[in-house]
């Protein structure tokens, strides 16, 4: 249940942040029956509060009864600061590397032990790739992921560590000591790698994005690729992504 705000105790914001929270990437439309499951909240609540952020442009109601974020929502959601410095930073560097490599770009943060992908520029490739701008995914699985983990609070790989990790293909590493080992090579090499751990055919690479130059200078995004194989371009690929990634660190 995402939201799981029992009503008794609760305030009318705590109601309205559980509503707003039944929505993810995989539950973009909801019935008021689901919507009020999801949200921990009586159905007689969920519709009412739902009703008035209908009216707020908060949520849309569409034809077939269901409801989805609605645009007002997303107009604020775009003035959030990883939305707007993180996002114009990194914009000229993410084209460069398109322009390089022609391969499917990823700028992501960390949410808990998910990752939040804030852009993406698809590549050519015939690569099988299930991101979407605002979308979230285990971080344990993906590139952008470890590297992000790799630079968590200890508290934080605690939690993942403490399992069960999810697995999203049958190469997807939800062995919790091999997955310190990884993300412990992350923090040392400065680059995180994914082999076919969220879908078929897909490989990533990925490096840290820093506000700052200094090399201890907080870890506040990632950079990744999403490419067929590594085999034979990871050295380049490395060092686009090396070069856009000091490029977006001057400029935050």
């Amino acid at each position: 249940m995402a939201g799981n705000a029992r009503e008794p105790g609760t305030t009318v914001a705590q109601r309205i942040v559980a509503l707003l929270g039944a929505f993810d990437d995989q539950h973009r439309r909801l019935p008021l029956a689901r919507l009020a499951e999801r949200s921990g909240l009586a159905p007689p609540t969920a519709h009412r509060l739902a009703a008035e952020l209908v009216a707020g442009g908060l949520l849309e109601r569409r034809g077939d009864g269901t409801y989805a974020v609605g645009r007002r929502l997303w107009d604020l959601g775009l003035l959030a600061a990883v939305q707007t410095d993180l996002r114009a930073a990194a914009a000229p560097f993410l084209q460069d590397i398109y322009a390089a490599t022609l391969a499917t770009v990823h700028l992501a943060v960390r949410e808990g032990t998910e990752v939040l992908y804030v852009e993406r520029l698809s590549g050519r490739a015939s690569v099988p790739i299930i991101s979407t701008v605002g979308s979230r995914l285990p971080g344990h699985a993906t590139g952008v992921g470890k590297v992000l983990l790799a630079h968590a609070p200890p508290a934080v790989l605690d939690e993942l560590l403490a399992g069960p990790l999810p697995r999203l293909t049958p190469y997807t590493v939800v062995q919790p000591g091999t997955l310190r080992r990884q993300l412990e090579a992350a923090r040392r090499d400065g680059y995180a790698t994914t082999v076919e751990e969220v879908s078929a055919g897909a490989c990533s690479l990925a490096v840290p994005v820093r506000r700052g130059s200094a090399p201890d200078a907080p870890v506040v995004a990632a950079l990744g690729v999403v490419v067929p194989s590594l085999k034979r371009d990871r050295p380049r690929l490395l060092a686009s992504l090396r070069t856009a990634a000091a490029g977006i660190a001057r400029s935050l």
